[in-house]
């Protein structure tokens, strides 16, 4: 830890189920008192940490009260929360370069408030920014940077954690809400409330409660959609046929558990089994595992001037259609013309000699081109002569669409040649315009927050793209793939309940099962309203909240205001998080990439700063 990283000790509290942050001396009663205004957090991870950082760096212009009372609720520890918790195996790696992960603003993020620079993951930890540190370590440096957001909240401002759930929000649009917390008889008062779990548990889907169901009734294992690293994986016996759903992150966490994580070792290429191993058989809607992160930095040269067609300007047209728009029609044409101009600003600017035209004729012809059209697709045929210096967005999506085998032996020759292919490929400047196309979708991800729920999709095509896993994870699951312990099944996975057992079976190699007595789903739980554990989020479900189609808090995106089914903005209720249809890429980001999730928590600490001002008066 740096030498400048504040080191504090707890100080008593009266409540024992409520931890004191240090900041300054504080009240030694039960809540707020009436003439202290009082703001209530629910979540202390990096997202309520955030916009922690951004009440400070607004407060001393926003706030003129004397006094402030900031509780956070939360059963995690304040900065790192649960995902992020120092407490977890060491074995479970961040899939960022340590280079990528900062929690502070800088001058791209476009924000109403002071940009308040500071360390970056790497920056802090001392280490080389292409490391890809341990989670433990991320979350010593969040519960850093909480207890520096902490220290830097003017006199009068006090802050609390409560390590306890909150349990539902009431309390008249006019008036101070209540936040009924767990195992507590009275209610935690506050002039403002922000929802800002973070990740979710679910309760299952119709599918997955059959297929427990059916588990329980046959003496099989079913372990439903879970986060991997509070999954109880001690279910899956020594040398057990497993059968796993999902080839993301998830399953990367979950080979790690079952692998290392059972005394297994990997030496060089070789996997070195400790014969505690269940055997994995794995398959998705894919069949192929997300692509690795790109293993080498911008070498210079001209970087495309991004955003180009998919803009402000552009969101604003689709904003203002009387009818809507839809994503498939309207907008993933503008998506693609965008990440096909980075990559060819690219391809023209450092690799010339693979094009056949002049670059500025290519940029004038591609620039008239309508999005998807046929004439944009025979311009590229006709600048760009080999098919693999062509970005082709759909056969990166399905890989094996078509790909048909004979046998399962087949299929496990086939996928390490593709995983060898990507590896090489995402660690070879030569490509380096995919490393443009990354840039891009970085872009285009920030631009389409302000579109709001635009479906499952593209957060998914994003995450497969841009978001994989270390290149050393890829190359630990192909040697587990030589050892015998990983075993592939193909894409578009269907699994039944029959005769049972679990059956697994894939078109792509026809004709051909897997059975077994254990399924692991290896994805995360969806974040809906109607099916989160979350009992406050749930309570808010049933009062009747505004929602989209796809199950997430419907918020306004101006500041974050709480949506009714009338769409009218609750002036008292925040949320922020992948819980809401204005979730950004995350609770921290990449520096220097105008983030929209800072933007975020600018405007929402400003609002609440310009309120309970007003309280205070």
């Amino acid at each position: 830890m740096p030498p400048d990283a504040p080191a504090r000790d707890a100080l008593a509290d009266p409540d024992p189920g409520r931890r004191q942050t240090p900041r300054r001396p504080v009240p030694t009663a039960g809540g707020p008192t009436a003439a202290t205004p009082s703001l209530v957090i629910v979540g202390a991870g990096p997202r309520a940490t955030g916009l922690l950082e951004r009440i400070a760096a607004n407060a001393s212009a926003l706030y003129g009260g004397a006094h402030l009372d900031i509780h956070l609720v939360d059963p995690h520890p304040p900065g790192s929360g649960r995902i992020w918790r120092e407490r977890q195996s060491p074995l479970l790696w961040m899939n960022s370069h340590a280079q990528d992960v900062t929690l502070f603003t800088d001058d791209t993020v476009e924000v109403a408030g002071p940009v308040r620079p500071g360390p970056a993951l790497h920056e802090w930890a001392g280490v080389d920014g292409q490391t890809f540190l341990g989670r433990r370590t991320q979350g010593a440096y969040l519960r850093w940077v909480y207890e520096r957001s902490v220290a830097a909240l003017p006199p009068g401002v006090t802050v609390r954690h409560h390590a306890c759930r909150a349990l539902r929000v009431t309390g008249p649009r006019t008036g101070r809400q209540l936040v009924w917390l767990e195992g507590r008889p009275e209610p935690l008062p506050g002039d403002l409330v922000v929802l800002a779990q973070g990740h979710l548990d679910a309760e299952p889907d119709g599918e997955q409660r059959h297929l427990s169901r059916y588990a329980a009734r046959h003496g099989l294992v079913h372990l439903p959609p879970d986060f991997t690293a509070d999954s109880d994986l001690s279910v899956l016996g020594a040398g057990q046929k497993v059968l796993v759903r999902g080839f993301g992150l998830a399953f990367v966490d979950l080979m790690v558990l079952l692998t290392e994580g059972r005394g297994g070792r990997h030496e060089g290429d070789t996997y070195v089994p400790s014969g505690r191993e269940p055997i994995l058989y794995v398959g998705s809607r894919r069949g192929v595992p997300y692509h690795a992160k790109l293993g080498y930095t911008w070498d210079g040269g001209e970087r495309p001037p991004l955003p180009r067609y998919l803009g402000p300007a552009e969101i604003d047209e689709l904003l203002a259609r009387p009818g809507g728009f839809d994503f498939g029609r309207d907008v993933w044409p503008l998506v693609e013309k965008e990440l096909g101009f980075a990559h060819y600003h690219r391809l023209f600017t450092a690799h010339p000699e693979r094009t056949a035209v002049a670059r500025r004729d290519f940029d004038e012809k591609y620039a008239a081109c309508p999005p998807g059209s046929p004439e944009l697709h025979a311009l590229i045929a006709s600048a760009v002569p080999d098919p693999a210096d062509r970005l082709d967005l759909a056969a990166l999506d399905r890989p094996l669409d078509g790909v048909r085998h004979s046998s399962y032996a087949g299929l496990q020759d086939g996928l390490r040649a593709y995983v060898a292919a990507d590896l090489a490929r995402r660690h070879d400047p030569a490509h380096s315009p995919d490393l443009a196309v990354f840039l891009a979708l970085l872009s285009v991800y920030g631009q389409l927050v302000r579109l709001g729920d635009v479906g499952p999709w593209w957060h998914g095509y994003f995450s497969y793209l841009a978001s994989g896993p270390p290149g050393p994870r890829l190359r630990q699951l192909l040697a587990l793939s030589r050892a015998g312990i990983v075993r592939f099944l193909g894409a578009d996975l269907r699994v039944e309940a029959r005769a049972g057992v679990f059956r697994a079976t894939s078109p792509t190699v026809p004709g051909r099962h897997v059975e077994a007595r254990a399924l692991v789903e290896a994805r995360l739980p969806q974040p809906t309203l109607a099916r989160t554990r979350d009992p406050l989020l749930r309570a808010l479900h049933a009062e009747g909240v505004a929602e989209t189609p796809a199950g997430l808090l419907a918020v306004d995106p101006a500041d974050g205001r709480v949506r009714d089914r009338a769409g009218v903005p609750h002036p008292r209720r925040f949320a922020l998080g992948p819980h809401t249809d204005a979730r950004g890429a995350g609770a921290f980001t990449r520096p220097r990439t105008n983030s929209p999730s800072f933007r975020q928590n600018d405007a929402t600490a400003r609002a609440v700063l310009t309120f309970l001002d007003g309280v205070a008066r």
